[in-house]
């Protein structure tokens, strides 16, 4: 990389267990940057927390996945801590900045040629729109991959054009003619919401089908996984802000880990862990083993 843009970051509490720190983007590394934001929820707020939360339990899992049989020991990944939300009491300033930051410090960024990868941990959903706009301005055939409870394909929401109702609406304005979208575990939507995925053929309504498109996707092509945690059934994960019954669990959730593992999974961000709803704590322990297996399959 030639150019290195720098931009002040938040440190976490702690980094997720066994990443190095740092503050500049390092060729070759999967980097962990956190967006905690919740400006926009409409239901239940607290996912500006979700990012330190699920750190802070991570040393307290196994590094090691019986499931992908993998040690994050093995893994060169590093934690640049959390944007900043800037000093703006308005809900839109504070994260018009904090986009603006991921922007800039992946904006010299050749995420391909540097062999770069961006993992973003949220925070609501909106604060996907940086991440998936760069990946999707860098690779021209990319497929994204949603998981989600809802179709966030609003246009806009609650006066919010980028709402994280909308991400998913707000993501295909960059759609060029070769790019994918795959949605599942979707079960919560407006009429219309439906309608437009039936008509685009973008939603997926059972595991078998879902898991043959992932393992239909060309060995090379670049796939980016935006996972709101909400995917998963509230009795498995609570904490998060907008919980809609009827949804996945962890193991159906490793099958497709085992299937991308061996595909171009490029990119990712894990949001809507809201940890104060569930005080058990047992909500950030879920995500951080998710963001663990994630860690491991972008490092097969």
């Amino acid at each position: 990389m030639s150019n290195v843009n720098t931009v002040t970051l938040n440190p976490p509490s702690m980094p997720f267990h066994m990443a190095k720190t740092t503050s500049e983007v390092i060729p070759g590394q999967l980097h962990l940057i956190g967006f905690g934001f919740d400006g926009t929820a409409c239901f239940r707020k607290g996912t500006r927390n979700g990012p330190d939360a699920l750190r802070d339990v991570s040393e307290d899992i196994e590094s090691y996945s019986p499931y992908l049989d993998a040690d994050l020991e093995q893994c060169q990944f590093v934690d640049m801590g959390n944007l900043r939300l800037g000093t703006s009491e308005e809900v839109e300033e504070q994260w018009q900045s904090a986009t603006d930051d991921f922007s800039y410090l992946f904006a010299d960024c050749d995420l391909e040629k540097d062999k770069v990868r961006i993992m973003t941990l949220g925070g609501e959903h909106s604060i996907s729109y940086a991440p998936i706009k760069k990946y999707l301005q860098q690779y021209p055939d990319l497929v994204l991959v949603h998981l989600d409870a809802h179709a966030d394909l609003r246009d806009g929401y609650e006066g919010y054009h980028y709402s994280h109702a909308s991400i998913i609406r707000r993501a295909l304005d960059h759609f060029g003619p070769d790019h994918q979208l795959i949605q599942y575990g979707i079960r919560s939507g407006t009429k219309e919401e439906y309608q437009w995925m039936r008509e685009h053929k973008t939603i997926r309504t059972s595991r078998e089908a879902f898991l043959a498109d992932i393992e239909a996707i060309a060995a090379k092509r670049p796939v980016y996984l935006t996972l709101d945690l909400d995917y998963f059934d509230p009795s498995f994960l609570p904490g998060t802000g907008t919980p809609e019954p009827g949804g996945e669990d962890f193991h159906s959730f490793i099958k497709l880990l085992k299937i991308l593992r061996n595909k171009n999974l490029v990119g990712c961000d894990v949001v809507e862990l809201s940890p104060e709803i569930d005080s058990s704590g047992n909500s950030e322990v879920f995500a951080a083993k998710v963001v663990r297996e994630l860690i491991l399959c972008m490092q097969a």
